[in-house]
């Protein structure tokens, strides 16, 4: 099966009909999630301080419900307005913009304490109209984002790269637009699980994160096992409990959204059967 990228631009591909049908894929919501939530862990942001953070590429909101799980705030963009439409009807927490970020990213100066973005970049290395030349594009990308990011930012990106030669043209784009860092490659060994991070540092001099095993090593924990033993023990409430449902909905209220009240049947777990 082909990978979109190769079937239509972004802005066409994902239609009304794509964009419902990728919101309610309980698989792609699950990877979408997991690698949110690795892309979260690899910023390395401050413990138990809420940052604001950029999503590029955010489409319905899905890794921008990760952000808002652990209390952060967040803007995302996106070239797709059928996706930004399902964000705004889903009622995420963070704002959306219509923006292509082959043109740049809107923002003011050290805007941002970090950036991620979830299979997004491969698709500035395609040129979709005459007037795209994919060099230029991912320059202009990074260098932007480096501007409206704060020093010592990080900002990381879940990619899929064609091959080693795309690898290195984004690589050299981000670093000549003042970034420093590297691929992260999770699971190398794995054909299903093999998942590739752009990790991109603004400051300071620290190595870049160490890659998830073979998922048959042994020794390799699972992060995702290892993120909910960390919200255990910081006391932070599970994601989907009653204690998390009724954090998020005061988070809201807080906001001024329109929010429903609590009721016995808040966060209560239903059987499965009608």
């Amino acid at each position: 099966m082909s990978r979109p990228e190769y079937l239509a631009p972004p802005e066409i591909f994902y239609n009304d009909e794509e964009a419902r049908k990728y919101t309610r894929n309980t698989r792609i919501i699950d990877i979408q999630v997991k690698m949110s939530e690795r892309a979260v862990e690899l910023l390395l942001l401050p413990e138990d301080q809420p940052c604001f953070l950029l999503d590029i590429g955010c489409g319905s909101g899905l890794s921008g419900s990760v952000l808002e799980d652990d209390g952060h705030y967040w803007i995302g963009m996106d070239i797709s307005k059928s996706m930004l439409d399902i964000a705004i009807e889903r009622e995420v927490e963070g704002d959306v913009i219509l923006s292509d970020m082959g043109q740049g990213c809107p923002f003011r100066a050290g805007t941002f304490d970090g950036c991620i973005s979830i299979s997004a970049l491969q698709w500035l290395c395609n040129a979709d109209k005459t007037s795209h030349r994919p060099v230029q594009r991912l320059y202009t990308f990074f260098s932007t984002l480096y501007a409206c990011l704060s020093r010592n930012a990080r900002a990381v990106f879940q990619f899929y790269p064609e091959n080693s030669n795309q690898m290195e043209l984004i690589t050299a784009q981000a670093m000549k637009a003042g970034f420093y860092g590297g691929v992260v490659c999770d699971f190398p060994n794995s054909t299903k699980a093999k998942k590739f991070f752009l990790v991109l540092m603004t400051g300071g001099n620290m190595p870049l994160p160490q890659a998830l095993g073979d998922q048959e090593d042994k020794n390799c924990v699972s992060y995702m096992a290892k993120r909910e033993h960390v919200k255990k023990a910081r006391g932070k409430p599970l994601k989907n409990s009653r204690e998390w449902i009724q954090e998020k909905k005061e988070r809201r209220r807080r906001q001024g959204k329109e929010t429903r009240a609590d009721s016995k049947f808040t966060g209560r777990k239903r059987s499965g059967r009608f």
